[in-house]
C-alpha cells in the first residue's frame, strides 16, 4: 500500500521544470481517479445581503456603497428550468450570510428544482442554525459548501471571518455528521501569509470530513479594508492546488474563477492542469451580477462557452454524472487525528 502524500513548504515554492513535474503528477492523479471527465455545475448568487463583516469580501456588512438585492424565486426557477446549459449536472445556490434569503428564495427554489429535475443541488450560505440546515437538506440539497479560509485562528479573527475558527470547524463537522456531503476551502496568498502558514491550510483540510476542497487565490476586494494589497502569487496558488490533489486524489477540487484574475488569461486553464475536476458556469442574472462583490466589479464571468473551450483545450470533457450522484456513491472517510493549528501567543 502506498504511503500518503505529505506536502511540504519546498513543494509549494517549486518553479520551472520541477513545478511542471508536480503539476503533471497531480493531473495524472486526477485522471486516474476521475478519467478525463470534469464536473460542470452552475451557480446562481441569490442575495448579497450579509450579516458578516469579513475583511476580504466586498459584501461585508460595513460596505454601505453596495446596492443590496435578494433575487425572487420565480425568475430564478424560470431561468434554471428553461435556460440551463446542457452541460450542467448540478446547481449551486450561493448567497451572503442571509437567513431571510434562505427562507424566501433558496428553500422554494430547491423544492422546485427537486420536484422538476434530477439535478444535483448544493448550497453555499454560510453558518446557519441546525433548523435551517435540516430544512435545506429536506428540500433536496445534499452538498454544503462552507470554507474555513485560513488555518490560523489569530488571522481568522483579524480578518473578521464568521465567528471563531473553532466554531467554523465545528459547523463543518456537524454538517458532515448530519448527513451532508461537505466541501470547504481556503485562501492562498493572504497579505503577509508565509508558506508555512499556507501549508497549515492543507494540514487542516486533511483532518476534516470533506468530499472536496478549493484553493482560492487572494484577490484584494475593491470595497474592502484589504483593497490595495497585492494579489496572491499564481504559482504558489497552483502549487497548493497540485499538492491538495496529490494529498487527496479522491476529492473534488474546483478551478475557481479567481484564477483568471490572478493569472490573467491562462490562470483557469492552468488550474485544470493541476488536477482540478470541477468547473462552474455563472448563471446569476446580469442585473444582479455586478453587485455580488466577492472580489471586483469587473468579474471574469465563466459562461458555458468559456468553460467548454477551457476543457477542450486541456483534453477534458464534461462529466455525465452529477456531483450529487458521485458523492452519494463515495462517502468520505472521516479523519480522527486533531488539526494542526497555530497556538495562541503566550
Amino acid at each position: 500500500m502506498s504511503q500518503p502524500f505529505t506536502p511540504d513548504v519546498a513543494l509549494l515554492q517549486l518553479r520551472g521544470s520541477a513545478q511542471a513535474s508536480l503539476h503533471q503528477e497531480a493531473a495524472c492523479a486526477a485522471r486516474q481517479r476521475f478519467g478525463p471527465r470534469v464536473f460542470v455545475r452552475a451557480v446562481v448568487e441569490v442575495s448579497n445581503f450579509c450579516r458578516e463583516n469579513c475583511a476580504y469580501c466586498g459584501m461585508r456588512r460595513a460596505n454601505r456603497n453596495l446596492a443590496r438585492y435578494r433575487a425572487a424565486h420565480e425568475p430564478l426557477a424560470e431561468l434554471l428550468l428553461k435556460h440551463l446549459p446542457s452541460s450542467v449536472t448540478d446547481i449551486n445556490i450561493q448567497a451572503g450570510e442571509d437567513p431571510v434569503a434562505v427562507r424566501e428564495t433558496v428553500l422554494p427554489l430547491l423544492r422546485t428544482l427537486r420536484r422538476e429535475t434530477a439535478l444535483g443541488l448544493s448550497v453555499c450560505l454560510g453558518t446557519l442554525d441546525a433548523v435551517l440546515c435540516n430544512e435545506l437538506q429536506a428540500a433536496g440539497a445534499s452538498l454544503y459548501i462552507i470554507k474555513f479560509e485560513t488555518a490560523d485562528p489569530l488571522r481568522y479573527a483579524t480578518l473578521q471571518a464568521p465567528g471563531k475558527l473553532s466554531e467554523r470547524l465545528l459547523a463543518i463537522r456537524q454538517l458532515a455528521d448530519s448527513g451532508w456531503h461537505v466541501s470547504s476551502g481556503f485562501i492562498a496568498g493572504l497579505p503577509e501569509q508565509s508558506p508555512t502558514q499556507l501549508l497549515a491550510n492543507l494540514t487542516l483540510a486533511d483532518t476534516l470530513p470533506l468530499s472536496g476542497c478549493s484553493v482560492s487565490p487572494f484577490i484584494p476586494g475593491d470595497e474592502t479594508p484589504l483593497a490595495g494589497t497585492p494579489s496572491a502569487d499564481l504559482e504558489l496558488t497552483l502549487n497548493t492546488m497540485a499538492s491538495l490533489r496529490l494529498m487527496r486524489p479522491e476529492w473534488v477540487i474546483p478551478a475557481v474563477s479567481a484564477l483568471n484574475l490572478a493569472g490573467q488569461s491562462d490562470g483557469y486553464r492552468r488550474g485544470l492542469r493541476t488536477g482540478a475536476n470541477l468547473v462552474t458556469i455563472n448563471l446569476t442574472p446580469e442585473n444582479f451580477r455586478d453587485n455580488y462583490l466577492l472580489y471586483k466589479r469587473d468579474r471574469v464571468i465563466m459562461n458555458e462557452e468559456r468553460i467548454l473551450s477551457a476543457l477542450a483545450s486541456e483534453g477534458l470533457s464534461p462529466s455525465k454524472q452529477s456531483l450529487a450522484d458521485f458523492f452519494r456513491a463515495n462517502r468520505p472517510v472521516t479523519h480522527v487525528r486533531p488539526p494542526t493549528l497555530f497556538p495562541n501567543p503566550a
